[in-house]
């Protein structure tokens, strides 16, 4: 028999939607990062915490969901603002009555390919999602997916990316067991000498119920990597009016 968790209180809800976090940095957030590797603590008003938005922890529990999202899963480096809160904050504007999970698992510096099946990340992100429903009773309403700088690098990797990544679209349905879970991914940002060659793949992707956001353009840090906290409260509205838009209806 479980242990009672004391930092959980007891009248938290359980979220009826839910949503997977997934990818590297720029799903992590490093929005307010400085260049010191600490987060600066300003949250904006779209980011606020809200009575119906929860987020499950690493311990795998739910928890009122605030920033930094990924403060216990992506541990080896400084949290701050991603596009999360404010994706969550527009879904619940809009979705009357219904309370939101989120699922983080994004890991900086990841490259796609340590997300395939049987990798550590991967197997996390399933297992976790898995158990967000089971500890919940929600339905898994899609995944957000901000992924591929690492991938930019190299002629190589960019050129496999189209290919790992539906590969990885048609893993993660057949193992969460919904062969139609939409997926949302977005287009870089950034990255470095073959980025434009992992974009062309990114939004050559013509699967049933994938469709992708364009975050090129969004504001960058002075790293010239990472989304300012600004520009991810864009990207959050982005993913909503996505989801809000392709997905009105979803099962």
């Amino acid at each position: 028999m479980e242990a009672p968790n004391p930092d959980q209180k007891s009248d938290i809800q359980n979220p009826t939607q839910i949503f997977i976090l997934s990818g590297q940095s720029n799903m992590a957030g490093r929005g307010g990062v400085t260049k010191h590797r600490h987060w600066d603590g300003v949250v904006p008003h779209e980011c606020q915490p809200h009575p119906s938005i929860l987020r499950f922890s690493a311990k795998l529990h739910w928890e009122p969901a605030r920033e930094p999202l990924h403060a216990d899963i992506d541990t080896k480096k400084a949290c701050g603002v991603g596009p999360g809160m404010s994706f969550a904050n527009a879904v619940v504007a809009r979705a009357e009555g219904e309370r939101v999970g989120l699922v983080p698992c994004a890991v900086g510096g990841t490259a796609i390919k340590e997300w395939a099946r049987g990798e550590e990340l991967y197997e996390s992100m399933v297992a976790r999602s898995k158990e967000s429903v089971n500890k919940s009773g929600g339905r898994i309403k899609a995944l957000l997916w901000y992924q591929g700088e690492s991938d930019a690098s190299t002629d190589h990797d960019a050129e496999a990316y189209q290919q790992n990544m539906e590969a990885f679209i048609s893993n993660v349905r057949e193992d969460l067991e919904l062969p139609s879970l939409p997926i949302i991914q977005v287009a870089l940002a950034s990255g470095d000498k073959y980025k434009e060659k992992v974009r062309e793949a990114q939004l050559g992707i013509n699967l049933q119920n994938v469709v992708c956001v364009d975050a090129n353009g969004l504001h960058l840090k002075e790293d010239h990597l990472h989304l300012t906290t600004e520009a991810q409260v864009k990207l959050g509205h982005m993913l909503a009016e996505a989801y809000l838009k392709h997905f009105p209806g979803s099962d």
